[in-house]
């Protein structure tokens, strides 16, 4: 199921969404604390969480898929985002440097292909935020949040999927302890629930926070070819003298011409 840029605009408008920007947009600036000189991509609905680095990197661009739509940002007269298909960016090889997947991979029909697709734009050692719903979660389980659509994801399932495809995961987190509930006393707290949960590594966030690199080789995936038939070789049993001898007689008609006139001088003689 896809979300809609409307719907997901008017979340992050609300209070919880506004607690889920905050601490997600805090782990973003603590694990890439410096992008000067890089490009920086978001894919999916990421806008909320690139305003941090458009003081300091070459680019900024946001890439939201088709199916969820697109909005004009930063508010300027100039857009940075635009309207693409996840599983073929319009983007050269290696041509980015960060790369912060929100709203996008637990809604994807086939993430493994996108996941691929990142691998090719990203320039060799480039990094990879994922931020994915916990299957774990309470946010993952109300339908009130954007992060309660789509196929939420355990910390090992999001290992493997990232290893599959050839990225090598660096470091996990959580975000997102508080309830979502809409009461304003539990908003007040939202603090607090966040420091405990980091501070005694509760379970149950409301999402993981994935950094994830990429390997700069591709291994060649093995192929099985087809067996080849080989003839079977029977054993030759005639002495390697009288192979000799018959090989260099002529054959077919050469031969046949030689025999009979060798028949035609014994009987002359």
């Amino acid at each position: 199921m896809s979300l809609d840029v409307v719907d997901l605009r008017s979340f992050y408008a609300a209070p919880l969404g506004r607690i889920a920007h905050r601490y997600v947009a805090r782990t973003l600036r603590e694990w890439w604390p410096n992008t000067t000189g890089m490009a920086v991509i978001g894919l999916g609905y990421a806008v909320p969480y690139l305003g941090q680095f458009r003081d300091e990197a070459v680019r900024v661009i946001g890439l939201m898929p088709a199916e969820q739509g697109v909005l004009h940002w930063p508010g300027t007269d100039v857009t940075s985002t635009a309207l693409v298909e996840p599983a073929s960016l319009p983007l050269p090889d290696g041509c980015i440097d960060r790369l912060v997947v929100v709203h996008l991979l637990e809604v994807a029909e086939h993430p493994r292909e996108v996941l691929d697709e990142i691998w090719r734009v990203l320039a060799p050692g480039g990094r990879m935020i994922v931020v994915a719903p916990n299957r774990r979660g309470w946010w993952a389980r109300v339908d009130t949040t954007p992060f309660g659509f789509g196929q939420p994801f355990s910390k090992s399932q999001l290992n493997t999927l990232l290893r599959d495809t050839l990225f090598s995961p660096e470091r996990f987190g959580e975000a997102l302890y508080v309830p979502p509930l809409r009461f304003r006393s539990v908003w007040r707290l939202a603090a607090m629930f966040e420091a405990c949960g980091c501070w005694l590594g509760l379970p149950g966030a409301g999402l993981h926070v994935v950094e994830a690199s990429k390997q700069l080789y591709r291994p060649i995936p093995l192929r099985k070819t087809a067996k080849r038939g080989i003839p079977k070789l029977d054993p030759v049993l005639a002495p390697v003298a009288g192979r000799l001898a018959r090989r260099s007689q002529p054959s077919g008609r050469d031969g046949s011409i030689a025999r009979r006139t060798g028949s035609i001088e014994r009987q002359q003689r």
